[in-house]
């Protein structure tokens, strides 16, 4: 098959005999994330024209304003995966707790977990700036039929057995992994179809960007702001490093991806345990990194490698080419 006309489905029955999980339970959740997708596109495109932009008045778990797309976005994906019974548990970024999907017969036999940031980067809709939704995909470690306990979602990010992202931009694209490569899918919005069009995602080992709010920069690290001044030095004849930041890190992360670069969110002397969440945002994100030929870290250990304590946990996180990523972790080292 030709693979630039291979649709998202397709790629997916292909690839499903060479993975360790064949069963077509988790084909059929990828394609549901899939189909949930596109709903949230199709709001997402038309937000500056009906009644869903700005904030809701209220705030979510982590103490945010919510945006109206927030909601939406979550409680989409929610019913959309709910209603088709091919996970046993959702955990949302939105909400306090987890979700427990009962069955029919209120026996659930699926064996898969969701853990899903719904829309990262919302308050960047307004003025039309890309967003994105992140997605983790664990097999549950409770006996299945059995309702879903917490420690189903707090597992380590090693553990995954799929992750991805989708970005909602000029045009939009779902990446996705399953342990095998990373593989981007864009929407055809005129059929309502993803096709491969990035197969075989490669990160370059080296870039020429660094994304940061430099505006906190006072509050960073000494070592850390060592490693800024070094990005901002020429280094054997070569330019010094872009800065480029878009505040999302759906958005941040997909462009380094593909151009090479370091995306950095880190502890401060007052975001201590620094502001991304573990389980939904940093996880999904270094896996793909390491699919990818990436990096990541927390600044001392890989963030894959952290046993998660609560649902909302925040970590200090670093990822991108792996050679940028492995030269921040030596100025954060000597600090110590």
């Amino acid at each position: 098959m030709n693979l630039k006309h291979q649709t998202l489905g397709e790629f997916i029955i292909e690839n499903q005999k060479n993975s360790n999980y064949s069963s077509g339970e988790l084909s059929k959740l990828l394609n549901g994330i899939g189909l949930a997708t596109k709903l949230v596109n199709h709001e997402v495109n038309k937000a500056g024209l009906v009644d869903i932009l700005g904030g809701v008045g209220d705030f979510n778990v982590q103490g945010e304003a919510q945006q109206k797309l927030d909601l939406m976005a979550n409680q989409t994906f929610i019913d959309t995966l709910t209603k088709r019974e091919i996970v046993c548990g959702i955990a949302s970024e939105e909400e306090e707790s987890f979700i427990n999907i009962n069955s029919l017969d209120l026996k659930n036999k699926n064996k898969y977990v969701l853990l899903i940031d719904p829309l990262d980067g919302s308050s960047n809709i307004d003025v039309n700036v890309s967003v994105g939704t992140i997605f983790s995909i664990y097999k549950r470690i409770t006996p299945v039929g059995t309702p879903v306990e917490l420690k189903d979602f707090l597992q380590e990010g090693n553990k995954q057995i799929a992750a991805g992202y989708i970005i909602f931009g000029s045009s939009t694209m779902l990446v996705l992994t399953t342990g095998q490569g990373v593989n981007g899918f864009t929407l055809n919005p005129a059929i309502g179809t993803f096709y491969l069009s990035h197969p075989n995602m490669q990160q370059p080992k080296d870039g020429e960007i660094y994304s940061i709010n430099e505006g906190n920069s006072a509050f960073f690290s000494k070592g850390l702001n060592e490693y800024l001044d070094f990005c901002k030095q020429p280094q054997n004849n070569k330019p010094a490093y872009k800065a480029r930041y878009v505040g999302s890190l759906v958005a941040d992360f997909h462009r380094n991806l593909i151009k090479g670069g370091i995306y950095m969110y880190p502890q401060t002397k007052i975001d201590t345990k620094g502001k991304l969440r573990l389980l939904y945002e940093c996880n999904p994100i270094a896996f793909l990194a390491k699919q990818a030929g990436g990096e990541e870290t927390d600044g001392f250990q890989s963030v894959l490698e952290i046993k998660p304590k609560e649902l909302h946990e925040r970590v200090p996180f670093f990822t991108g080419s792996s050679n940028m990523v492995n030269k921040l972790k030596t100025f954060l080292k000597e600090e110590n």
